[in-house]
């Protein structure tokens, strides 16, 4: 996530704390420039040792990650569990945009929130109001170039980190040009994507959005029963040409940080061509998806974040895979056949309740790609880990 962790690293320092970043390629050291720093070079076998004595040289009491789903990260919790060192977990917020997950123990399919509207209206009454939440800008392409710097440091710096297997499914210089393609390309795709949707919203025919996921999340992956995304268009787009009714439509987002190496909208074309809709099947590369989420009739999602949007806009929800969001009152327990034809808002009131103790137990506000988005969740990160620091899970 760009300079996030030495942002989070040079705070700490400066209130006290000792802190230690364990590097596994040269994207981690390009943005890792303090004092601290750790570089694993072995093979993946010695990785449990290592970082057990990491852990024991230097009295690490917090251990801090991105993600709880790569093979080293779930094997650096495991060891944590059984030594009484607290975790924290980053993710994408759980609720977007301007809000990022940071939860003890694990996030979304490991997390240890219930999934009982009940305890969360419980929970709920006890908390005060929320406080006032302002939103931050975010740069795609600052993320973008970011991302390519990284990929770039990794390639260049594999001498010193032979051993390095990346968890994405393609090599850093495939990604990074697909990166490039997207780059050069956006103009022309978010003129189209802005038509699109503006007839989209002011068509008199509903539609149903399939807002697409990244083909390498883990959360896809290991927190549902797809392979990838292929997978997941292609159930739902011969469910939608089997079980829709005529008069709706089918809209796919492409999702904005999606790497462009596989050509989703080609994919999607021959699908609808095969099923013969393709003349109420569209696909958006660019835009707000929030403007979609508003005017869908409902959401299908396999456990992306965008179902919290659509909760949020009292928009229906069909979950496919393992959602935090995922309960009853919250979205559609029936199966997807169904959901075309009858799709059931969510309950507003648990809805509340679920957002009130999200946003005091496990997410803060800020943002990674602007100045100020790093400044305020520097700030905000420091406050939860200072508040909760050496408290492991129990």
């Amino acid at each position: 996530m760009g300079p996030f962790f030495q942002r989070i690293g040079h705070a700490l320092k400066q209130r006290g704390h000792k802190v230690w970043k364990i590097n596994f390629n040269g994207g981690d050291e390009l943005f890792w420039r303090l004092s601290g720093g750790i570089a694993f070079r072995n093979n993946y076998g010695t990785w449990p040792t290592f970082f057990g004595n990491v852990l024991q040289k230097h009295a690490i009491t917090d251990v801090l990650l991105f993600g709880d789903c790569r093979e080293l990260h779930r094997q650096a919790i495991l060891i944590c569990r059984e030594i009484g060192i607290a975790v924290h977990v980053f993710e994408e917020g759980y609720i977007r945009p301007d809000w990022v997950t940071l939860e003890l123990g694990g996030v979304n399919g490991n997390s240890n929130l219930p999934k009982d509207p009940d305890w969360y209206y419980r929970k709920a009454s006890k908390l005060p109001p929320i406080a006032p939440h302002e939103s931050v800008p975010s740069s795609f392409q600052r993320r973008a170039l970011e991302g390519i710097a990284y990929n770039a440091a990794t390639i260049l710096m594999k001498w010193r980190f032979p051993h390095w297997t990346d968890y994405r499914p393609w090599p850093p210089l495939v990604e990074g040009v697909g990166w490039l393609r997207r780059l050069t390309k956006r103009r022309k795709a978010r003129e189209r994507s802005q038509a699109l949707i503006q007839w989209l919203i002011e068509g008199p025919k509903p539609y149903m959005l399939l807002p697409l996921q990244l083909d390498a999340d883990a959360q896809l992956r290991l927190h549902s029963s797809y392979s990838g995304v292929a997978e997941v268009i292609t159930e739902v787009l011969v469910s939608f040409a089997q079980h829709a009714p005529l008069g709706m439509r089918l809209v796919i987002k492409e999702h904005p940080l999606d790497n462009g190496v596989q050509d989703w909208k080609k994919l999607v074309k021959r699908l609808a061509a095969s099923h013969g809709v393709s003349n109420r099947v569209d696909y958006v590369e660019l835009g707000d998806i929030a403007l979609l989420v508003q005017h869908a009739r409902g959401v299908v999602t396999v456990n992306s974040t965008t179902g919290t949007l659509a909760l949020a806009c009292n928009v229906p929800v069909l979950t496919l895979g393992q959602a935090i969001y995922d309960m009853p009152g919250l979205t559609y327990q029936s199966s997807l056949e169904n959901f075309w034809l009858s799709p059931q808002q969510p309950d507003p009131v648990i809805f509340a309740a679920f957002r009130r103790v999200l946003i005091d137990q496990c997410l803060i506000p800020g943002g990674f790609f602007s100045e100020e988005g790093l400044e305020k969740l520097t700030r905000s990160t420091i406050f939860r880990l200072e508040k909760y620091v050496g408290t492991a899970e129990s």
